[in-house]
């Protein structure tokens, strides 16, 4: 067991224990998951304020139409449940939008897990033609002039709004968002009557008879890395990781995401190509369109329908939306 899996059930179990002995649950248990953020960074309750704003705030796109909420949307596990979002004047981006909970915990951020940080991931969508299309050097001016954030910017960095103030707001915003405490991690921590008998039949045959956990084991359910799931025998035009330093090896990488909230944040993979989890089982049951660089983890497996249906009973579990309550969203 890995320390922060250690560090994460101690914490759990200490929550479940409390909140048995109360007739009301009174604590949130993700508030007691830890979230490392960056010594330049710190997370205060001040920036997550300033950063939910902006996050918001429909002002950071070029035409005033589009916020990261629009794509990141709460109540759809902070993704928008469509193949590919819908940025400025109606155009379509070229991937699917990923949930950001639990994105403190990340090494890397962008499907091409290229990006070292969430401040700097905060960067691409705001200048992206086809997301919120805008230019830096002009919205930082615009958003200086607007005396909630010019004020808010002097009071918690000390300084006037910058690039600096929003990368570092809506970073610490996006680390308050832990979506930790499903049904799996209270059976984790102690209550076995957390999942039904079809649930624990499906986790162990997610983490025994087939091979998911090593590219999705717990408790992040990610390995963080990118790879060539074989999703196409040809890849077209969005080759993956390939397109940031065009290394050949690198063609079909994609970072593996978590399949927490799974449930919540379909169509799947990169492109949304795939709308189901069963359509997704069945992809991963054939073993792929077998790419030449596709993973050698992926290979061909065969479930009852019994199976299958305990296998998507147990991935459900990992559904968290308790993060909803309390929330200004």
């Amino acid at each position: 067991m890995n320390r922060t899996w250690l560090f994460f059930v101690i914490c759990s179990s200490f929550v479940l224990a409390s909140i048995s002995k109360c007739d009301k649950i009174t604590s949130d248990p993700n508030k007691t998951i830890f979230v490392p953020s960056p010594e330049e960074n710190p997370t205060t309750a001040e920036k997550v304020e300033l950063g939910r704003k902006l996050f918001f705030d429909k002002r950071l796109s070029l035409d005033g139409t589009v916020s990261c909420a629009s794509c990141h949307d709460p109540h759809k596990a902070f993704t928008d449940q469509l193949t590919t979002s819908i940025g400025i004047k109606g155009q379509r981006t070229d991937r699917n939008a990923p949930s950001i909970l639990n994105s403190g915990f990340l090494k890397t951020v962008m499907f091409d897990a290229h990006l070292k940080t969430l401040e700097l991931q905060v960067i691409v969508p705001l200048q992206e033609p086809t997301e919120m299309g805008h230019n830096m050097k002009k919205l930082i001016p615009q958003l200086r002039a607007i005396p909630e954030y010019q004020a808010a910017a002097q009071k918690i960095f000390q300084r006037d709004f910058d690039a600096f103030v929003l990368t570092r707001a809506i970073g610490a915003f996006e680390r308050s968002l832990v979506s930790m405490n499903s049904r799996f991690d209270q059976y984790q921590a102690g209550n076995k009557k957390a999942l039904t008998n079809d649930e624990q039949a499906g986790w162990k045959l997610f983490s025994e008879k087939l091979y998911c956990i090593q590219c999705h084991p717990a408790p992040y359910f990610t390995t963080f890395e990118a790879a060539n799931n074989g999703l196409y025998l040809d890849f077209g035009n969005d080759k993956g990781r390939f397109r940031i330093n065009l290394d050949s090896a690198d063609i079909g990488k994609f970072k593996i995401p978590s399949l927490r909230n799974i449930e919540l944040t379909f169509p799947y993979m990169h492109d949304g190509s795939i709308e189901s989890l069963e359509k997704v089982i069945a992809h991963y049951s054939k073993g792929g369109k077998k790419h030449p660089l596709q993973s050698s983890t992926i290979v061909p497996f065969d479930l009852s329908p019994k199976e299958q249906k305990q296998l998507i009973l147990f991935i459900k579990a990992l559904t968290d939306t308790s993060y909803l309550k309390n929330k200004e969203f």
